[in-house]
């Protein structure tokens, strides 16, 4: 794809979460029976039950996912950005994220004011190894943690935009 039509690019998230990476693995995100598009929209109360999470890759790896949202309080002010939303490490290949190891269990997200995006990142392990939780969800850094457990680049990447109920309008690119 070419990279100024990456949704990724296009949405924000390769520069606001993570650097431009090559994808080498696919994420699946699922609520309910809903798997979401990179920008597709969705209400709080779609998305307040843990979603159903696949990886496919290189066999026998160990993947980590990490859920946020870099437009906490509101976007015009992401005072907190990013805003932890769901962390789990030791995913095998292949398998649900119901197989790793939840380091910092799933938390709804509830946006206040204006649209919010929520990344979900996949990083390949290079082995199993004990990723400990932040002391706080505010102002949690991606690249940080990356760069912390040695994890190298994202290999996959989706997001999709959410707002509280009764808002009206959808996310509009200049481009």
């Amino acid at each position: 794809m070419h990279k100024s039509r990456d949704p990724l690019i296009v949405g924000g998230i390769v520069g606001d979460v993570v650097d431009y990476f090559d994808a080498s693995a696919r994420l699946r995100v699922l609520y309910g029976n809903r798997e979401i598009m990179a920008g597709s929209e969705l209400r709080p109360s779609q998305v307040a039950n843990q979603p159903t999470v696949h990886i496919t890759g290189r066999a026998g790896s160990l993947y980590t996912l990490v859920m946020v949202d870099p437009d906490v309080p509101r976007p015009s002010d992401p005072c907190e950005r990013e805003y932890l939303h769901w962390l789990v490490t030791d995913i095998p290949e292949g398998g649900d994220v119901g197989h790793g190891t939840e380091v910092v269990a799933y938390e709804r997200p509830q946006p206040t004011a204006g649209i919010h995006r929520l990344a979900f990142v996949v990083f390949r392990q290079m082995a199993r190894e004990a990723i400990y939780p932040p002391g706080w969800r505010s102002n949690f850094v991606t690249r940080d943690m990356a760069e912390c457990y040695s994890l190298g680049a994202p290999v996959a990447a989706a997001y999709i935009n959410c707002q509280r109920e009764g808002s009206c309008g959808g996310r509009r690119w200049q481009g």
